[in-house]
């Protein structure tokens, strides 16, 4: 079975990302109930469909499928909620990768650093450039934040 384990931090510095090409996704969601969610995403290396189980701590079933970019584009116009758009970039630090997510349009100022792991319990090396773990705050999940995006939070992301 497809699983994910993932952690996720705010991103207090950006030079992480300096010099590096990011992917543009767009994405939205056909199900946002707490048991799964359905995604569906398109960027610039494919578009996809992608559904995710109930986090069990930071591990979830995770199942993903390639599909033709014009199916991706009729499901998007589907979907509720507002559209996250964000550039993911790729950066190495202490023999993980992490993907560093700028977020665009509703969701402008949040920045977010995610590591997946191979396992649960599975040690990592921080690095300098992130803050806050926000793992199991709901609002930072991609699915909240096309209901509830970064810009109508206020002042206080906490």
């Amino acid at each position: 079975m497809a699983q994910e384990i993932e952690h996720k931090f705010l991103v207090t510095r950006l030079d992480c990302i300096a010099g590096k090409t990011g992917i543009r996704w767009r994405q939205a969601y056909l199900s946002r109930v707490p048991e799964r969610t359905v995604r569906v995403r398109i960027g610039d290396d494919g578009a996809f469909l992608t559904i995710k189980g109930k986090p069990r701590g930071t591990v979830r079933d995770e199942f993903e499928y390639a599909i033709p970019t014009a199916d991706a584009e009729h499901l998007l116009a589907m979907c509720d909620g507002f559209i996250v758009d964000k550039t993911r970039y790729r950066v190495e630090h202490a023999g993980h990768l992490w993907e560093i997510d700028v977020f665009h349009g509703d969701n402008e100022g949040l920045v977010l650093a995610e590591i997946e792991l191979e396992a649960e319990g599975e040690r990592f090396a921080l690095p300098p450039w992130v803050g806050p773990e926000v793992t199991n705050i709901p609002r930072y999940q991609n699915a909240s934040l096309s209901a509830t995006p970064f810009s109508a939070w206020g002042k206080d992301p906490e």
